[in-house]
């Protein structure tokens, strides 16, 4: 046997134990009726930036809460703690994404039932977290201005395994000379159909509009 082969055979076993995993937290999740959203990007894309502004938009209306994956330190749980909801951070070492059994894990003494939104932010990275599913019921794809409008060109799975995407720091838009409409065509080229939200979460610009999908989600 290959070494090549051997790998392909880990790496189903391992996908195949997290899509266990993942139904098994869905179901749970359905169960308690708690809505379960996570959002997926490469580093610095807002990400961190998007959820507090969005913790701080539904706490008065809904229960939230939150995980936070990166390699190493909590420093995105803490920021999003000012927020102040519930926070837990799920650092993972040299693990490139999130995996079922880590949100399981995270998990452990929250009471599912007494929330209404949990948001789930995935290690930066467009790459691994396409193939790992986390029972999530919504999965956000974001890429803000300063990244170029092939993302989707350059990462498809990605956009593939998401539900909505999301143009983050649209306030930096003609700062960067950046396309709008070479970035929705290449989401339509990638995922003809594919809802797009433009953002700013730092001024504000498209929030209410991401609130209110969600609320909607949510009915």
């Amino acid at each position: 046997m290959t070494m090549q082969t051997r790998l392909v055979e880990v790496r189903q076993l391992v996908l195949k134990h997290n899509d266990t995993v993942a139904r098994a937290l869905r179901a749970r999740f359905q169960e308690a009726g708690v809505c379960v959203v996570s959002l997926v990007s490469s580093p610095g894309s807002g990400k961190t930036a998007l959820l507090e502004a969005t913790l701080r938009g539904l706490r008065t209306e809904f229960r939230v809460a939150a995980l936070v994956g990166d390699l190493a330190t909590e420093n995105d749980a803490q920021r999003l703690a000012r927020a102040e909801v519930p926070v837990r951070q799920i650092t993972t070492g040299t693990v490139c994404h999130l995996e079922a059994n880590m949100v399981e894990k995270a998990l452990a003494g929250w009471s599912l039932p007494d929330l209404d939104f949990l948001f789930i932010e995935n290690v930066g990275n467009l790459v691994c977290p396409a193939t790992f599913d986390l029972g999530e019921r919504l999965r956000l794809v974001l890429f803000s201005v300063t990244e170029g409008e092939d993302k989707p060109l350059k990462y498809p799975t990605i956009f593939h395994t998401a539900d909505i995407a999301m143009i983050t720091k649209i306030d930096l838009a003609e700062a960067v000379e950046f396309d709008r409409s070479a970035a929705h065509q290449s989401i339509q080229q990638v995922r003809p159909g594919m809802p797009i939200l433009e953002v700013s979460s730092k001024r504000g610009d498209g929030m209410e509009n991401w609130l209110a999908l969600l609320r909607v989600l949510r009915s």
